[in-house]
């Protein structure tokens, strides 16, 4: 065994390998020079013996025809170590032999050297598979990781980082999601000065029966002043932090304590608040026009995701009758954005259209939270719905050529308690036309896909060619109020107070299916993104379930339950295209299909388990385990259904916002309404109600972030 000592070697050791080594060197130059002749040594190696008189011993030196090019004979330690490693090395004839003689040269070195040898060996071990690839393949590699992937492979390497910022990666995961970046940005214009609001007693009604009819509320209620309705009410959140200075990176949330914020969510738990920030009464202005940055664009729909969950919002409150805003009680609101290049407009711009019991119906500008445009004396009563839709059918689908081509900036609907429907031309700023075909107050209007529908309290619902007007079918199949329409492409969804939902074909005019008793009151709102329907109901609770797959969610917990053998079945036919997903067939009606376009994957569709019930009309599957107090405990009066939340508004002041596939309840909004609420609406950035007080709130999760490109 080798000792080593302060030197590296002792001097015995040092001997024994110079003695075995040059022993070695002898064997392999006498067989070198047997076949190629004598090697001449170099002029600068030393020949001879050598007497080292401190240990009193003569040392054989190399012989000529040796490989050394210096002696390391006055050197101890780590000097003889490192010519026996170059020269052992050099005289092995394969990888096996320079294996096994670095082996043996490791042996006889100490730790702190072998440690020290390990770090320097351990980047020669490593190699990058993926980046060793041609750009294209890491990139298809790079497809098939999620965003928190992603964002932690780009801190990888350089070469990963780019990798991983590629903006083809993120624009799929956008497109995944239906996110689009806003190419024509504008610089935004910053709010105007804010006040303050003098908020109201709340507003206490009666218990009643409102199963008949939406409508009714405008006959007992009071119409109040309209006074009190500011600008800015309060922010919601987290007061300790300041939301318009937020950290730039992961590295710079954790280290400022704010990853508490950030609120995990499968496939996009990482996030990087963003870096354009704004100030604290509006968004600064910047160059418009800049290039796509997906990321940018993925990264901001999930902050304010987060924002959504964590209840962080900035309240404000739009003006009141003294400052040009409704002087009574506000029925139905719509979020509408213009194209860009209308009015000279280089970007588009986002309104909101308010209908009230002041028989008008006003335009406000979202920038400056303004009136831009009242249209009134159109109805001589209450305003109950409004819609907005430039989705105009074309001449050859069946309608008749119009005198002159629609307007670009859209057709506002209104309906009325008058019983009037009125279609009014935004872009000419013209009565289109009048129908007072229902009988009764028109409690809901829906367009989509060149189609205008209609429903009232006499029960029936209506179709119209849009923009022709040219009347198509009347549906007479509901046995009470018909309260909210919704239409997608050639599928009509009713909602009535006799507590059925029942769905048509559009283009025959026939029932498809019928789920009855879907509350146990009347439904008094609905809204369907095909395969999944949203419905609120007098029985204060919210159902939504996949019409295709009868799964769902239901704040009810005390759902009936039936034997499975007496559950509805999806019915399949042959004779349909493999692309079609066929309804559950209502009443002895025939099945109906949904087209592939219209549907979205079901796997990610809460399965049945032993905590879930089953409902007795349409065998949706409701959670059990829903807490009692998340639920509302008035009249759901309105709903709102979006890609990730689907949000309620309700008689008892608060508006909850529920994850679209679990039915969770997210949030809790309250304390901006003193009445009942009467509708409400939303998109990724904000949340909009009306109600009893005349107020129109808005609930924005944007504030302190640039949304400028984001397309709503």
């Amino acid at each position: 065994m080798i000792s080593p000592n302060d030197n590296g070697f002792s001097d015995a050791d040092i001997k024994g390998l110079k003695l075995a080594f040059s022993q070695h060197c002898s064997t392999a130059n006498e067989a070198t020079s047997s076949e190629l002749g004598t090697a001449l040594p170099p002029a600068n190696y030393r020949t001879g013996l050598h007497f080292n008189k401190g240990a009193g011993i003569h040392e054989q030196r190399i012989p000529p025809g040796g490989i050394w090019m210096e002696s390391p004979v006055d050197v101890k330690g780590k000097g003889i170590a490192r010519s026996l490693d170059w020269h052992l090395a050099t005289m092995a004839s394969n990888d096996r032999e320079r294996e096994e003689i670095t082996y043996k040269l490791l042996e006889c070195l100490p730790r702190s050297v072998l440690a020290s040898l390990q770090r320097r060996m351990t980047p020669l071990l490593q190699f990058d598979v993926v980046g060793a690839l041609p750009t294209e393949l890491s990139l298809f590699i790079f497809t098939y990781l999620p965003a928190a992937s992603l964002l932690a492979c780009s801190l990888v390497s350089k070469r990963w980082h780019t990798l991983a910022t590629d903006q083809v990666l993120w624009r799929r995961l956008c497109y995944a999601h239906g996110w689009e970046w806003r190419t024509d940005v504008a610089a935004p214009t910053p709010w105007d000065g804010l006040g303050d609001a003098d908020p109201a007693d709340a507003v206490i009604r009666e218990e009643r029966d409102e199963d008949e009819g939406m409508g009714d509320e405008e006959e007992d209620e009071d119409e109040g002043s309209g006074e009190g309705a500011g600008d800015v009410i309060d922010f919601i959140g987290d007061d300790s932090v300041d939301w318009t200075s937020m950290p730039m990176n992961i590295d710079d949330i954790e280290a400022q304590g704010l990853s508490h914020l950030l609120i995990p969510i499968t496939s996009a738990a990482a996030i990087t608040p963003i870096s354009r920030i704004t100030s604290q009464h509006g968004v600064l202005p910047r160059s418009a026009h800049l290039a796509p940055d997906y990321k940018l664009l993925h990264q901001t729909h999930v902050l304010l995701h987060n924002r959504f969950c964590q209840g962080a919002y900035r309240r404000r409150i739009l003006p009141g009758a003294d400052a040009g805003g409704h002087s009574a009680a506000v029925y139905c609101l719509w979020l509408w954005t213009y194209p860009a290049g209308l009015d000279g407009r280089s970007a588009p711009l986002q309104v909101l259209f308010t209908g009230s019991k002041d028989r008008t119906v006003r335009e406000w500008d979202l920038r400056t939270d303004r009136v831009r445009r009242v249209v009134g004396e159109l109805h001589d009563s209450s305003v109950l719905s409004l819609c907005v839709s430039s989705d105009f059918a074309k001449s050859g689908d069946g309608e008749e050529a119009l005198a002159s081509e629609p307007s670009r900036a859209g057709f506002l609907v209104s309906g009325g308690s008058d019983r009037r429907v009125v279609v009014w031309d935004l872009g000419k700023d013209k009565l289109v036309k009048v129908l007072q075909d229902h009988l009764d107050s028109v409690l809901c209007v829906r367009v989509d896909s060149g189609r205008l529908v209609t429903c009232s309290k006499d029960r029936t619902v209506r179709t119209y060619g849009f923009p022709s007007l040219k009347p198509q079918f009347v549906f007479r199949a509901h046995r009470a109020a018909v309260n909210a329409v919704s239409v997608v492409g050639d599928v009509i969804v009713s909602g009535s107070g006799d507590r059925s939902i029942r769905v048509w074909n559009a283009n025959t005019g026939t029932l498809i299916s019928t789920f009855e008793e879907h509350h146990a009151r009347g439904i008094a709102s609905i809204e369907f993104k095909p395969p999944y329907l949203l419905s609120g109901s007098s029985d204060m609770h919210l159902r939504m379930f996949d019409i295709a797959s009868s799964q769902g969610w239901s704040t009810n917990p005390e759902v009936n339950t039936i034997p499975s053998s007496t559950a509805p079945t999806l019915t399949s036919l042959t004779s349909h295209a493999q692309d079609n997903i066929a309804m559950i067939p209502g009443q002895g009606m025939a099945p109906f299909f949904l087209h592939s376009s219209l549907t979205r994957s079901m796997s990610d569709t809460p399965r049945p388990d032993a905590n879930t019930v089953v409902c007795h009309a349409c065998g949706s599957h409701g959670l059990a385990a829903r807490r009692e107090q998340e639920r509302h405990t008035h009249l759901v009066r309105s709903v709102a259904l979006g890609e990730e939340f689907a949000v309620s508004g309700s008689y008892d002041l608060t508006i909850k916002v529920w994850d679209r596939k679990t039915g969770a309840l997210v949030a809790d909004l309250n304390g901006g309404h003193t009445g009942r609420i009467f509708c409400v609406g939303f998109d990724c950035t904000k949340i909009v109600s009306c109600g009893e007080d005349q107020r129109i709130c808005i609930w924005d999760f944007s504030h302190g972030i640039d949304t400028s490109f984001i397309k709503l």
